[in-house]
């Protein structure tokens, strides 16, 4: 079961990684006016979510492993899975934000982007304490 703990962690650092790089390739997507930026940054966005999707799955998939090989036990568990079907909703919001970016039909500002970057920070503070105090 370590084995399957190391690879959990090692894809949800990933996942995480590119989750929070992500929403900043939005921020400057929605401030970009030169159509070779525009360009280069659509390509970014559809790279970064192709190469981020399967690797969220896998910390999905370790992590669930994880819950099956050590048991249904404490309520921080059934708050964590919480949290990560929200982080999961969050990763397809950004796949839809991707397609809009694509067809040129964003109407958010850069601002919008700054914020909606910090939804990804406060799903693993809370993910990590809830971990590591299991507080219930």
């Amino acid at each position: 079961m370590l084995w399957v703990k190391a690879f959990h962690i090692i894809f949800v650092v990933s996942w995480f990684a590119g989750l929070f790089y992500l929403p900043r390739i939005f921020v400057n997507h929605a401030m970009a006016t030169e159509p070779a930026e525009i360009a280069r940054l659509k390509l970014m966005e559809r790279k970064l979510y192709r190469f981020v999707t399967p690797i969220g799955a896998l910390a999905i998939i370790f992590g669930l492993w994880l819950w099956f090989g050590y048991g249904f036990s404490g309520g921080w568990l059934h708050a964590k899975t919480t949290l990560v079907f929200l982080l999961a909703g969050y990763h397809l919001y950004c796949g839809h934000l991707v397609k809009q970016f694509a067809a040129d039909k964003n109407t958010r500002s850069h601002v919008f982007y700054r914020w909606f970057n910090e939804a990804p920070v406060l799903l693993l503070t809370a993910i990590v304490i809830l971990v590591t105090v299991k507080p219930f």
